[in-house]
Protein backbone atom coordinates (compact mmCIF):
# COMPACT_ATOMS: atom_id res chain seq x y z
CA UNK A 1 0.00 0.00 0.00
CA UNK A 2 1.27 3.45 -0.82
CA UNK A 3 1.15 6.10 1.90
CA UNK A 4 0.85 9.87 1.61
CA UNK A 5 3.46 11.93 3.45
CA UNK A 6 3.32 15.68 3.68
CA UNK A 7 6.40 17.51 2.53
CA UNK A 8 7.58 20.84 3.87
CA UNK A 9 5.36 22.92 1.63
CA UNK A 10 2.28 20.90 2.60
CA UNK A 11 1.87 19.05 -0.70
CA UNK A 12 1.45 15.23 -0.52
CA UNK A 13 4.26 12.98 -1.65
CA UNK A 14 3.66 9.37 -2.60
CA UNK A 15 6.05 6.86 -1.09
CA UNK A 16 5.74 3.30 -2.32
CA UNK A 17 6.64 0.14 -0.49
CA UNK A 18 9.49 -0.38 -2.94
CA UNK A 19 11.06 2.92 -1.89
CA UNK A 20 10.60 1.96 1.77
CA UNK A 21 12.40 -1.32 1.12
CA UNK A 22 15.38 0.50 -0.37
CA UNK A 23 15.76 2.98 2.49
CA UNK A 24 18.40 1.82 4.96
CA UNK A 25 18.83 -1.68 3.46
CA UNK A 26 22.05 -1.00 1.58
CA UNK A 27 24.32 -1.64 4.58
CA UNK A 28 22.81 -5.09 5.11
CA UNK A 29 23.09 -5.87 1.41
CA UNK A 30 26.74 -4.85 1.58
CA UNK A 31 27.33 -7.10 4.59
CA UNK A 32 25.80 -10.05 2.76
CA UNK A 33 27.78 -9.59 -0.44
CA UNK A 34 31.04 -9.00 1.46
CA UNK A 35 30.55 -12.31 3.28
CA UNK A 36 30.10 -14.03 -0.08
CA UNK A 37 33.16 -12.25 -1.49
CA UNK A 38 35.33 -13.44 1.40
CA UNK A 39 33.99 -16.98 0.90
CA UNK A 40 34.89 -16.88 -2.81
CA UNK A 41 38.39 -15.55 -2.03
CA UNK A 42 38.92 -18.29 0.56
CA UNK A 43 37.97 -21.02 -1.93
CA UNK A 44 40.11 -19.54 -4.71
CA UNK A 45 43.10 -19.25 -2.41
CA UNK A 46 42.60 -22.82 -1.25
CA UNK A 47 42.78 -23.97 -4.87
CA UNK A 48 45.80 -21.81 -5.69
CA UNK A 49 47.70 -22.83 -2.55
CA UNK A 50 47.10 -26.58 -2.47
CA UNK A 51 46.50 -27.42 -6.13
CA UNK A 52 48.81 -24.92 -7.84
CA UNK A 53 51.46 -24.89 -5.09
CA UNK A 54 51.41 -21.14 -4.51
CA UNK A 55 52.64 -20.00 -1.08
CA UNK A 56 49.30 -18.79 0.28
CA UNK A 57 48.75 -15.69 2.41
CA UNK A 58 50.58 -17.12 5.44
CA UNK A 59 54.00 -15.60 4.60
CA UNK A 60 52.46 -12.12 4.65
CA UNK A 61 51.73 -12.69 8.36
CA UNK A 62 55.13 -14.18 9.16
CA UNK A 63 54.47 -17.88 8.51
CA UNK A 64 57.03 -20.03 6.73
CA UNK A 65 56.48 -20.18 2.98
CA UNK A 66 56.03 -23.47 1.15
CA UNK A 67 58.52 -23.66 -1.69
CA UNK A 68 60.72 -20.91 -3.05
CA UNK A 69 58.22 -18.69 -4.85
CA UNK A 70 58.71 -14.96 -4.27
CA UNK A 71 56.74 -13.09 -1.61
CA UNK A 72 54.81 -11.22 -4.28
CA UNK A 73 52.61 -14.30 -4.83
CA UNK A 74 51.47 -14.18 -1.21
CA UNK A 75 50.55 -10.52 -1.59
CA UNK A 76 48.66 -11.28 -4.80
CA UNK A 77 46.70 -14.02 -3.06
CA UNK A 78 45.91 -11.65 -0.21
CA UNK A 79 44.87 -9.15 -2.86
CA UNK A 80 42.16 -11.59 -3.95
CA UNK A 81 40.33 -10.84 -0.71
CA UNK A 82 40.65 -7.10 -1.20
CA UNK A 83 39.67 -7.31 -4.87
CA UNK A 84 36.55 -9.37 -4.29
CA UNK A 85 35.48 -7.19 -1.34
CA UNK A 86 35.88 -4.11 -3.55
CA UNK A 87 33.76 -5.87 -6.19
CA UNK A 88 31.06 -6.51 -3.58
CA UNK A 89 31.07 -2.84 -2.57
CA UNK A 90 30.91 -1.77 -6.22
CA UNK A 91 28.08 -4.21 -6.93
CA UNK A 92 25.94 -2.84 -4.10
CA UNK A 93 26.77 0.76 -5.05
CA UNK A 94 25.85 0.16 -8.70
CA UNK A 95 22.50 -1.46 -7.82
CA UNK A 96 20.98 1.08 -5.40
CA UNK A 97 17.40 0.20 -6.37
CA UNK A 98 17.70 -3.49 -5.48
CA UNK A 99 15.74 -4.47 -2.38
CA UNK A 100 16.81 -6.90 0.33
CA UNK A 101 14.29 -9.46 -0.87
CA UNK A 102 15.46 -9.15 -4.47
CA UNK A 103 19.07 -9.69 -3.39
CA UNK A 104 18.01 -12.60 -1.20
CA UNK A 105 16.27 -14.19 -4.18
CA UNK A 106 19.25 -13.58 -6.46
CA UNK A 107 21.69 -15.17 -4.00
CA UNK A 108 19.34 -18.11 -3.50
CA UNK A 109 19.17 -18.61 -7.28
CA UNK A 110 22.97 -18.65 -7.51
CA UNK A 111 23.03 -21.28 -4.79
CA UNK A 112 20.37 -23.31 -6.57
CA UNK A 113 22.57 -23.38 -9.68
CA UNK A 114 25.58 -24.62 -7.69
CA UNK A 115 23.52 -27.37 -6.08
CA UNK A 116 22.02 -28.36 -9.45
CA UNK A 117 25.52 -28.71 -10.83
CA UNK A 118 26.58 -30.81 -7.85
CA UNK A 119 23.49 -33.02 -8.27
CA UNK A 120 24.19 -33.72 -11.94
CA UNK A 121 27.86 -34.31 -11.09
CA UNK A 122 27.16 -37.08 -8.57
CA UNK A 123 24.56 -38.62 -10.89
CA UNK A 124 26.81 -38.72 -13.96
CA UNK A 125 30.06 -39.53 -12.14
CA UNK A 126 28.33 -42.27 -10.16
CA UNK A 127 26.90 -43.97 -13.25
CA UNK A 128 30.13 -43.63 -15.24
CA UNK A 129 32.31 -44.96 -12.44
CA UNK A 130 29.92 -47.86 -11.94
CA UNK A 131 30.24 -48.86 -15.60
CA UNK A 132 34.04 -48.63 -15.45
CA UNK A 133 34.20 -50.67 -12.25
CA UNK A 134 31.86 -53.33 -13.64
CA UNK A 135 33.91 -53.67 -16.84
CA UNK A 136 37.13 -53.88 -14.81
CA UNK A 137 35.93 -56.60 -12.47
CA UNK A 138 34.51 -58.64 -15.36
CA UNK A 139 37.80 -58.13 -17.28
CA UNK A 140 35.97 -56.50 -20.16
CA UNK A 141 37.55 -53.05 -19.93
CA UNK A 142 40.67 -53.86 -22.03
CA UNK A 143 38.41 -55.08 -24.84
CA UNK A 144 36.45 -51.82 -24.74
CA UNK A 145 39.19 -49.16 -24.34
CA UNK A 146 42.43 -51.08 -24.90
CA UNK A 147 45.06 -52.41 -22.50
CA UNK A 148 46.90 -49.14 -21.88
CA UNK A 149 43.83 -47.05 -21.11
CA UNK A 150 42.35 -49.86 -19.01
CA UNK A 151 45.49 -49.83 -16.89
CA UNK A 152 45.32 -46.07 -16.49
CA UNK A 153 41.66 -46.23 -15.49
CA UNK A 154 42.73 -48.49 -12.63
CA UNK A 155 44.71 -45.57 -11.15
CA UNK A 156 42.76 -43.16 -8.96
CA UNK A 157 44.68 -40.08 -10.06
CA UNK A 158 44.07 -40.78 -13.72
CA UNK A 159 40.40 -41.59 -13.33
CA UNK A 160 39.82 -38.59 -11.07
CA UNK A 161 41.63 -36.08 -13.26
CA UNK A 162 40.64 -37.30 -16.73
CA UNK A 163 37.21 -38.85 -16.15
CA UNK A 164 35.61 -37.30 -13.06
CA UNK A 165 36.75 -33.70 -13.46
CA UNK A 166 35.56 -33.32 -17.09
CA UNK A 167 32.25 -34.92 -16.13
CA UNK A 168 31.86 -32.49 -13.23
CA UNK A 169 32.53 -29.55 -15.55
CA UNK A 170 29.99 -30.96 -18.01
CA UNK A 171 27.47 -31.32 -15.18
CA UNK A 172 27.67 -27.63 -14.34
CA UNK A 173 27.12 -26.86 -18.02
CA UNK A 174 23.98 -29.01 -17.96
CA UNK A 175 22.83 -27.14 -14.84
CA UNK A 176 22.77 -23.91 -16.87
CA UNK A 177 19.96 -25.30 -19.03
CA UNK A 178 18.14 -27.85 -16.88
CA UNK A 179 16.55 -25.87 -14.08
CA UNK A 180 15.57 -28.56 -11.62
CA UNK A 181 17.25 -29.54 -8.38
CA UNK A 182 16.38 -33.18 -8.96
CA UNK A 183 16.45 -34.37 -5.33
CA UNK A 184 13.35 -36.47 -5.88
CA UNK A 185 15.09 -38.24 -8.75
CA UNK A 186 18.25 -38.73 -6.71
CA UNK A 187 16.20 -40.29 -3.91
CA UNK A 188 14.62 -42.61 -6.48
CA UNK A 189 18.06 -43.53 -7.84
CA UNK A 190 19.22 -44.44 -4.32
CA UNK A 191 16.22 -46.77 -3.98
CA UNK A 192 16.85 -48.31 -7.42
CA UNK A 193 20.55 -48.85 -6.65
CA UNK A 194 19.67 -50.53 -3.35
CA UNK A 195 17.05 -52.66 -5.11
CA UNK A 196 19.62 -53.84 -7.65
CA UNK A 197 21.88 -54.95 -4.79
CA UNK A 198 19.04 -57.02 -3.33
CA UNK A 199 18.13 -58.54 -6.70
CA UNK A 200 21.75 -59.26 -7.54
CA UNK A 201 22.50 -60.83 -4.15
CA UNK A 202 19.42 -62.97 -3.63
CA UNK A 203 18.42 -63.86 -7.19
CA UNK A 204 21.67 -63.93 -9.17
CA UNK A 205 24.12 -64.42 -6.24
CA UNK A 206 26.10 -61.48 -7.61
CA UNK A 207 27.40 -58.63 -5.48
CA UNK A 208 30.40 -56.35 -5.90
CA UNK A 209 31.89 -53.54 -3.82
CA UNK A 210 31.05 -50.85 -6.37
CA UNK A 211 27.31 -51.50 -5.92
CA UNK A 212 27.33 -50.54 -2.23
CA UNK A 213 29.74 -47.65 -2.96
CA UNK A 214 27.22 -46.20 -5.41
CA UNK A 215 24.44 -46.25 -2.79
CA UNK A 216 26.66 -44.51 -0.22
CA UNK A 217 27.83 -41.97 -2.81
CA UNK A 218 24.31 -40.96 -3.81
CA UNK A 219 22.90 -41.21 -0.29
CA UNK A 220 25.54 -38.83 1.13
CA UNK A 221 24.94 -36.37 -1.72
CA UNK A 222 21.19 -36.48 -1.21
CA UNK A 223 21.36 -35.33 2.40
CA UNK A 224 24.29 -32.92 2.22
CA UNK A 225 23.29 -31.20 -1.02
CA UNK A 226 19.61 -30.93 -0.12
CA UNK A 227 20.25 -29.14 3.18
CA UNK A 228 20.47 -25.67 1.66
CA UNK A 229 17.34 -26.25 -0.44
CA UNK A 230 15.51 -27.44 2.69
CA UNK A 231 16.58 -24.25 4.49
CA UNK A 232 15.24 -22.19 1.60
CA UNK A 233 11.90 -24.00 1.83
CA UNK A 234 11.71 -23.70 5.66
CA UNK A 235 11.80 -27.48 5.83
CA UNK A 236 14.35 -28.04 8.60
CA UNK A 237 13.06 -29.20 11.97
CA UNK A 238 12.64 -26.24 14.32
CA UNK A 239 12.12 -26.68 18.08
CA UNK A 240 8.91 -24.68 17.96
CA UNK A 241 8.05 -23.86 21.58
CA UNK A 242 7.78 -20.06 21.48
CA UNK A 243 8.60 -19.24 17.84
CA UNK A 244 5.13 -19.89 16.39
CA UNK A 245 3.57 -17.24 18.62
CA UNK A 246 6.03 -14.49 17.74
CA UNK A 247 5.27 -11.65 15.35
CA UNK A 248 6.84 -11.59 11.90
CA UNK A 249 9.28 -8.89 13.07
CA UNK A 250 10.39 -10.94 16.08
CA UNK A 251 10.78 -14.03 13.92
CA UNK A 252 12.94 -11.96 11.59
CA UNK A 253 15.21 -10.95 14.48
CA UNK A 254 15.60 -14.57 15.60
CA UNK A 255 16.32 -15.73 12.05
CA UNK A 256 18.83 -12.93 11.39
CA UNK A 257 20.76 -13.52 14.62
CA UNK A 258 20.63 -17.29 14.17
CA UNK A 259 21.84 -17.07 10.58
CA UNK A 260 24.99 -15.18 11.61
CA UNK A 261 25.82 -16.64 15.03
CA UNK A 262 24.80 -20.25 14.44
CA UNK A 263 24.58 -20.79 10.69
CA UNK A 264 27.35 -18.81 8.99
CA UNK A 265 29.77 -19.27 11.89
CA UNK A 266 29.28 -23.07 11.81
CA UNK A 267 29.93 -23.13 8.06
CA UNK A 268 33.17 -21.21 8.57
CA UNK A 269 34.25 -23.65 11.27
CA UNK A 270 33.71 -26.55 8.85
CA UNK A 271 35.62 -24.83 6.05
CA UNK A 272 38.55 -23.69 8.18
CA UNK A 273 38.96 -27.03 9.94
CA UNK A 274 38.42 -29.01 6.75
CA UNK A 275 40.36 -26.82 4.30
CA UNK A 276 42.76 -24.82 6.46
CA UNK A 277 45.77 -26.93 5.51
CA UNK A 278 47.01 -29.54 3.07
CA UNK A 279 46.47 -32.41 5.51
CA UNK A 280 43.06 -31.29 6.74
CA UNK A 281 40.08 -33.62 6.52
CA UNK A 282 38.59 -32.17 3.31
CA UNK A 283 41.75 -31.18 1.45
CA UNK A 284 43.81 -34.30 2.12
CA UNK A 285 41.49 -36.92 0.52
CA UNK A 286 40.79 -34.69 -2.48
CA UNK A 287 44.43 -33.90 -3.14
CA UNK A 288 45.38 -37.59 -3.00
CA UNK A 289 42.28 -38.85 -4.90
CA UNK A 290 41.65 -41.16 -1.96
CA UNK A 291 39.78 -44.40 -2.70
CA UNK A 292 38.30 -47.19 -0.61
CA UNK A 293 40.29 -50.32 0.22
CA UNK A 294 38.14 -52.39 -2.14
CA UNK A 295 40.19 -52.58 -5.32
CA UNK A 296 37.20 -52.79 -7.65
CA UNK A 297 34.97 -50.32 -5.84
CA UNK A 298 34.11 -46.85 -7.06
CA UNK A 299 36.95 -44.31 -7.05
CA UNK A 300 34.81 -41.59 -5.50
CA UNK A 301 35.79 -41.56 -1.82
CA UNK A 302 37.72 -38.30 -2.32
CA UNK A 303 34.59 -36.70 -3.78
CA UNK A 304 32.59 -37.76 -0.74
CA UNK A 305 35.09 -35.92 1.44
CA UNK A 306 34.39 -32.88 -0.72
CA UNK A 307 30.65 -33.24 -0.05
CA UNK A 308 31.23 -31.70 3.38
CA UNK A 309 32.79 -28.67 1.71
CA UNK A 310 29.86 -28.42 -0.71
CA UNK A 311 27.50 -28.62 2.27
CA UNK A 312 29.30 -25.80 4.11
CA UNK A 313 29.53 -23.54 1.06
CA UNK A 314 25.93 -24.04 -0.06
CA UNK A 315 24.60 -23.60 3.47
CA UNK A 316 26.62 -20.42 3.98
CA UNK A 317 25.31 -18.92 0.74
CA UNK A 318 21.77 -19.85 1.72
CA UNK A 319 22.23 -18.44 5.23
CA UNK A 320 23.28 -15.11 3.68
CA UNK A 321 20.10 -15.17 1.60
CA UNK A 322 18.09 -16.11 4.69
CA UNK A 323 19.75 -13.29 6.65
CA UNK A 324 18.77 -10.66 4.09
CA UNK A 325 15.21 -11.95 4.00
CA UNK A 326 15.07 -11.87 7.81
CA UNK A 327 16.27 -8.25 7.87
CA UNK A 328 13.51 -7.42 5.38
CA UNK A 329 11.01 -9.01 7.79
CA UNK A 330 12.36 -6.90 10.67
CA UNK A 331 12.02 -3.75 8.60
CA UNK A 332 8.49 -4.70 7.57
CA UNK A 333 9.28 -4.76 3.85
CA UNK A 334 6.56 -6.13 1.61
CA UNK A 335 6.74 -9.65 0.23
CA UNK A 336 8.35 -12.60 1.93
CA UNK A 337 6.89 -15.94 2.84
CA UNK A 338 4.63 -16.86 5.73
CA UNK A 339 6.86 -18.83 8.13
CA UNK A 340 3.81 -20.57 9.57
CA UNK A 341 2.97 -22.21 6.24
CA UNK A 342 4.69 -25.58 5.84
CA UNK A 343 6.94 -25.86 2.82
CA UNK A 344 5.97 -28.26 0.08
CA UNK A 345 8.62 -30.80 -0.94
Amino acid sequence: MASLDSVQDGSPAVRTDHTDALHGGRSFRLLGWVMLAVLAAFLLNNYLTYWQDLPGIGPVFGQKANGSLPMVWSWLQLGLYAGLVIWAIAHVSCTPHTTLREDSKRISNINAYLIRGAFFAVLIVGLTDTVISFLRIEELLPHVVGEDLATELGRARFRGAYVHMPLIAFSFLIACFVRTLGFTWLALMVVVAELLIVIGRFIFSYEQAFMADLVRFWYAALFLFASAYTLMEEGHVRVDVFYAGFSKKTKGKINAIGSVLLGISLCWVILIIGMGGKQNIINSPILSYETTQAGFGLYVKYLMAGFLGVFAVSMMIQFVSYFLNAIADIRGDSGGRDHDVPAAH
